[in-house]
């Protein structure tokens, strides 16, 4: 019988937020599959974990993953753990995970610490809806693609605003980021997390070029990550162009930028709507009516 493959989530920076749950499942596994075995040392140091561990990154995780499928397969149990936080999320893992489950393992998520929770808790912005990008491209052309992407006030879109977008940034790298974002998004409100639950633990509130006037005047400014919960102006539609377009192709449309299902589609035209005029809920529903009607 094949063995079981855990996803264990550990701290972004304090200890004390490791779960029972995980060290037991650590201490009860075969091997670990480790982001950095180093790395991971001190951690399984800590809690007293003994279970042999082996690399696995994002440079060997194809190759290295036939031998934990294997010994998956032959019913051991493997623990996969990133650096921090939780596996997969800007992480390696993903890998690991499709292979185990396209062998036919089980896959079980032991949930832990996570760094895009921990800043969206504490920004005070409605996140029943978001969007995640993980680590921004270097190059600025990369960067505007990844913004210019972004639906214009389509997901959750609230008082102007556009659904939370969070994304990880390095401190080396975060005022040139900030500095670009108050050239491209002067009104964003801003929720910046540094260092989260460790020594220099900050959060800055505010629009892009208040949180960079902060950063310059803080030394420790540089020490440890960053997580950005950004509130985006939402872009004005064109009075007109609502009109041009029939209601099934704004579904349509709707669906293709988000990804989402009709239903869904249908909510974030209401909401799109209500921002120009009174929306129209029954017109919307029976386009989607029609539309469905033509997709059978």
């Amino acid at each position: 019988m094949p063995g079981i493959l855990y996803i264990v989530a550990t701290p972004i920076g304090n200890l004390a937020d490791m779960t029972p749950r995980a060290v037991e499942v650590l201490a009860a596994a075969d091997m670990i599959a480790a982001e950095d075995t180093r790395h991971s040392r001190a951690l399984l140091t800590h809690f007293g974990i003994r279970t042999p561990s082996f690399s696995c990154h994002k440079f060997n995780e194809g190759k290295r993953g036939d031998f934990f499928v294997s010994a998956l397969l032959e019913g051991k149990n493997v623990a996969l753990i990133s650096d921090a936080g939780t596996p997969s999320i800007s992480d390696p893992g993903h890998k690991l995970v499709s292979m185990a489950a396209g062998a036919g393992v089980e896959v079980v998520a032991v949930c832990g610490a996570n760094a895009i929770a921990a800043a969206l808790s504490v920004s005070g912005f409605d996140a029943s809806r978001f969007m995640f990008l993980g680590f921004l491209p270097r190059a600025a052309k990369e960067q505007a693609k990844i913004w210019d992407m972004l639906p214009d006030g389509g997901i959750g879109a609230l008082q102007g605003f556009s659904a939370p977008v969070v994304f990880y940034e390095s401190p080396l790298r975060i005022r040139k980021t900030l500095g670009w974002l108050a050239e491209t998004h002067p009104m964003a409100v801003i929720c910046l997390c540094n260092d989260l639950t460790k020594k220099f633990e900050r959060i800055y509130r505010g629009m892009p070029s208040d949180i960079l006037e902060e950063l310059m005047q803080n030394p420790s400014a540089k020490k440890g990550e960053y997580t950005c919960v950004a509130l985006l102006p939402v872009k004005e539609m064109p009075k007109d162009s609502a009109s041009e377009l029939s209601l099934e192709a704004q579904l349509i449309d709707t669906i293709v930028k988000n990804g989402c299902t009709l239903k869904d589609a249908a909510s974030l035209l209401h909401d799109v709507q209500k921002q120009h005029r009174k929306p129209d809920k029954k017109a919307i529903y029976a386009a989607s009516l029609r539309l469905k009607e033509i997709l059978k």
